[in-house]
């Protein structure tokens, strides 16, 4: 009778150990599979002629650092009509840290015609010229 509840309990060890396993090396795909969903999601919603939405969809991109969203970052930046969706694309792009979305934003401090847009470009280069700099101290 103890030889059977001691191999009952390591059985049951055993499936328990086995599953816990399977199932955090499931939860790392499904992440993986949900992260690119979600970035695909919003940068779906870049395109949308819904400005809440496009700027929103730019701002989360930026939270995420999503390296895929630099070019339509940098399409909203230079081509919207809005100021404020180009800021938040200016920002995102900022936080994204990609050098191409760095050098585009250089480039709205000379040539954009929103004030407001130019100025916020200046500091958002600014602040990575600061950080580049800390970075090079450490």
């Amino acid at each position: 009778m103890k030889t059977y509840t001691v191999l009952l309990s390591v059985f049951f060890l055993l499936l328990f150990s086995a599953s816990t396993i399977y199932s955090q090396d499931s939860i790392k795909v499904i992440k993986m599979t949900n992260k690119k969903t979600v970035d695909k999601n919003y940068l779906e919603g870049l395109k949308s002629n819904n400005e809440g939405l496009r700027v929103s969809c730019a701002y989360y991109l930026g939270e995420r650092r999503s390296s895929h969203a630099v070019i339509p970052l940098m399409k909203i930046l230079h081509s919207d009509k809005s100021p404020e969706a180009r800021i938040i694309a200016a920002l995102s792009l900022f936080k994204i840290g990609d050098a191409r979305g760095i050098y585009a934003i250089k480039q709205e401090i000379k040539y954009d015609k929103s004030e407001r847009v130019s100025n916020m470009c200046k500091i958002f280069y600014q602040m990575y010229e600061e950080n580049q700099k800390a970075a090079s101290k450490n």
